[in-house]
């Protein structure tokens, strides 16, 4: 490989300015596939074969008028008075317009629905009064055959009114109890101050368009109620996150700030910045042509943003840094750059590679959006090694020395007849600060991680969106108005017991609703519930169930899990959940499900790699226990920021909330990637050293001394990348990119350069140790590309023997 990518380096150095061309080109054709082939990008997530995606399809057969999604705008008068007539006649013609919206399936006025159940209560009322009537005359006649002696002949037809009659007082004293039950399903508050307007659409909830969404709400929008406000809960006013922003912005210059200072100059610092945006946007505009095609949540081009970003600045960064040490040790230009692509850039696909890997696992996981942003991460991953590999080279052979200061190209002039430079004396760190060392990373580690104890995965809702957001202020209203649950109402579907007949089975229907309803209103943490429908058949019947508290808690949680194991007629089966809030439960719980297999996969490739890497037994156990610390850490730091809410006001988080149901398996995967790289960078300059004959305690230090400047800047910059994204206005985004910038700190700089740096010096030469066997099986991978600069640098110009003048730029490194 190291062979094949120096040939590669060389290659596109002479033809560079084709390599460029090409590049541009793949950049214009990536751009008209967007503008051609791009679709619209999902606001949510589903796992087909979850309870929840089970209920939906029986409902999509079984209830045509509840086949689709919902959304909701909620009025509020001003001032807080009630409602005035031409107030309420206003938001009745609104939702008449919102109903011949195409995609829209029926829009309710909520002051109709309010007028109508009062209404049934009065019926209720007549009904019983004369049912009660009816008892009366009843009895009267029942009393006068007995005193007339014709009682016994007229008992069968006495007891036949009977029976009806208590049918029907049964059937009175149900529908009381269930206009009872149902009294917290409202849609106009107690105080008459807001209304909710609920919009049906005639497609599943995760099919309707955006473009339908903004009919609906333009009509609110355009044509105010004098005197109210109106805003859309996150069902309808679905916010998609931008790309790019203005703290994405702040994170590249950083970036860019950390590029100048580790290169130098201008140039050096605008080329990785140049080819990483090249990747990016190639990748980026790839992933979003794609979305015509494959059901893509709005997320997922964003992930591929912040890898290739990260990434495709430090892939980069590893070469050109190559490149400007080997010319300033006299390499000429064209001969560094297919070194530095022969073994910097082996380096780089190697490191690559293993983050790909790990993105792709995401499919194994078998939880198809996962796997989709899995493969979208791995393809800007993928673009960002094949740009530093050959874009890069082109772009250095086009700079020629003028990658190096004025400065640096000075000194090089003056001493291109100079010998060897003087070693600088190397001392291993002694074991007692090498115990401190590790106990104090290790305990850091360990107090970092305990929150991730309390880690509860959800998906955020209108309570987690800006203040400023109309989202937010219709989830708090709705709170405030009609209870925590209405936030989070669920569908509860019942089979019945059904009829021989279609007059028997409507009316075993209606009495096995009040049963069912009764078992459901018995559970502590329901606040109400009201009847919806029934199938057409009267097999099935629907509910509306509003929990005590608000979609993401755990009572709401355990309700779910509650209803689905009562049987409240038996013989006809548990009752089956649905609804947003119990949907992102099921997504949770099959992430969660799913985390410890994928762990365990990313730990066995852990293990795997830097066995064939380092040829040593410790070095991946302590690698691999490293990235388990980080991961958990990681995942500490989350649930105290976005959970707990401490500090979230640093980076403008305004509400706690459960952390994101998939972000554990995403930075299961990223960070195991990442932390490979700095694993590699650091672990290699240690193995290189000792082979070369150090004492092993020294070459700890040696390897330390050359890897630690450009991965403290690689880690820099992926912290300033992902930083960037950190204070966007989505929850969502701001979660993984926290998660990821802050499992890059604790990775790069307490795991591979505190931990393990002790932990290999007490080892010592045991840190080495490979068995014999195992040592022969094993194929030599050469990471660093030792032997091609065996081949190439030491039997270079001027006639050099191996060793005469200078060593391996790693090696010469390493010893100084």
């Amino acid at each position: 490989m190291a062979e094949l990518l120096y040939r590669l380096g060389r290659a596109c150095a002479h033809r560079a300015r084709t390599v460029i061309a090409v590049w541009l080109a793949l950049l214009m054709a990536s751009g008209a596939a967007f503008f051609l082939f791009s679709g619209e990008l999902e606001g949510g997530f589903s796992i087909p074969g979850t309870p929840t995606d089970e209920v939906n399809q029986l409902r999509a057969a079984e209830f045509s008028d509840l086949a689709g999604g919902s959304g909701a705008a909620i009025y509020q008068t001003e001032d807080g008075s009630e409602f005035t007539e031409e107030q309420r006649e206003a938001i009745a013609d609104r939702a008449e317009q919102v109903a011949e919206v195409p995609g829209v399936a029926d829009a309710v006025d909520p002051f109709a629905t309010e007028a109508e159940r009062a209404e049934g209560v009065r019926e209720l009322e007549e009904n019983r009064e004369e049912i009660e009537a009816g008892q009366a005359e009843l009895d009267a006649g029942r009393e006068a055959a007995e005193a007339a002696g014709m009682l016994e002949q007229s008992e069968e037809f006495f007891d036949g009114q009977q029976a009806e009659i208590d049918a029907g007082m049964e059937m009175i004293e149900g529908g009381e109890a269930l206009m009872e039950m149902s009294s917290g399903v409202g849609m106009v508050s107690e105080d008459g101050d807001t209304a909710q307007v609920m919009v049906s659409f005639t497609a599943e909830q995760m099919d309707v368009s955006q473009e339908t969404r903004d009919a609906v709400m333009a009509v609110f929008e355009d044509h105010p109620v004098p005197g109210t406000t109106v805003d859309f809960n996150s069902d309808l006013a679905q916010s998609l996150p931008a790309l790019f922003g203005p703290a994405e912005v702040v994170g590249l210059v950083v970036a860019a700030v950390v590029l100048v200072v580790m290169l130098g100059t201008l140039v050096g610092a605008g080329l990785p910045l140049l080819t990483a945006l090249v990747g990016v946007g190639i990748a980026t505009l790839i992933a979003m042509s794609l979305s015509g095609v494959l059901e893509m949540a709005s997320v997922t081009p964003i992930l591929g943003l912040m890898l290739g970003l990260a990434v495709g600045i430090d892939y980069a960064l590893f070469i050109i840094n190559r490149h400007r040490r080997q010319l300033k040790q006299g390499v000429e230009v064209g001969e560094s750059i297919g070194l530095a692509n022969g073994t910097a850039g082996n380096a780089v696909v190697f490191a690559g590679t293993t983050v790909l890997i790990a993105l792709l696992g995401l499919n194994l996981t078998g939880i198809g959006f996962l796997g989709l942003m899995g493969t979208m991460g791995a393809l800007a991953i993928a673009v960002a090694v094949v740009v530093a590999v050959t874009l890069v080279p082109a772009l250095l052979s086009l700079r020629g020395e003028r990658i190096l200061s004025r400065r640096e190209r000075a000194r090089l002039a003056e001493r291109a007849s100079g010998g060897a430079t003087a070693a600088e004396t190397v001392r291993p760190m002694s074991t007692g600060r090498a115990l401190l060392r590790a106990a104090v990373a290790v305990a850091a580690l360990v107090v970092v991680a305990l929150p991730a104890l309390d880690l509860r995965l959800g998906m955020p809702d209108g309570s987690s969106e800006s203040t400023d957001s109309t989202q937010y202020r219709a989830y708090t209203i709705v709170e405030e108005e009609f209870g925590e649950g209405a936030n989070g109402t669920l569908l509860v579907i019942a089979r019945l017991t059904g009829g021989p007949d279609e007059e028997t089975a409507e009316l075993n229907a209606q009495m096995d609703q009040i049963t069912v309803a009764e078992k459901i209103y018995d559970f502590d943490d329901v606040a109400a519930l009201a009847p919806i429908a029934f199938s057409d058949d009267f097999t099935y019947a629907a509910f509306q169930v509003v929990p005590v508290e608000g979609p993401t808690s755990e009572s709401t949680e355990q309700l779910v899990h509650d209803l689905r194991e009562l049987e409240p007629i038996k013989g006809t089966g548990t009752l089956g959940v649905a609804g947003v809030a119990s949907g992102n439960i099921d997504i949770s719980e099959t992430l969660n499900d799913a985390l410890p297999t994928y762990l365990t996969v990313v730990v066995g490739m852990s293990l795997v790699i830097l066995l064939l890497v380092f040829r040593s037994v410790f070095v991946p156990v302590v690698a691999t226990l490293g990235f388990i610390l980080s991961f958990f850490a990681s995942l500490g730091g989350v649930v105290a920021v976005y959970q707990w809410g401490w500090l979230g006001g640093l980076i403008g988080l305004e509400n706690s909330g459960p952390v994101l149901n998939f972000l554990p398996t995403i930075l299961a995967g990223i960070l195991f990637g990442l932390a490979m790289d700095y694993m590699l960078f650091i672990g290699t300059g240690m193995r290189e050293a000792y082979v070369h004959g150090a004492p092993s305690r020294t070459a700890v230090v040696q390897g330390f001394r050359a890897g630690r400047s450009v991965v403290t800047a690689a880690a820099i910059i992926m912290i300033s990348v992902f930083g960037g994204f950190v204070f966007s206005h989505s929850v969502m985004i701001s979660s993984i990119g926290f998660a990821l910038a802050f499992g890059v700190l604790i990775d790069a700089f307490v795991v591979r350069m505190l931990l393990v740096p002790a932990l290999m010096h007490l080892a010592g030469d045991a840190a080495w140790w490979l068995p014999r066997w195992l040592d022969r099986l094993l194929p030599d991978i050469d990471v660093e590309g030792a032997a091609l600069e065996t081949r190439h640098l030491h039997a270079g110009e001027g006639g050099e023997e191996p060793g005469s003048e200078r060593e391996p730029a790693d090696s010469a490194a390493v010893r100084g």
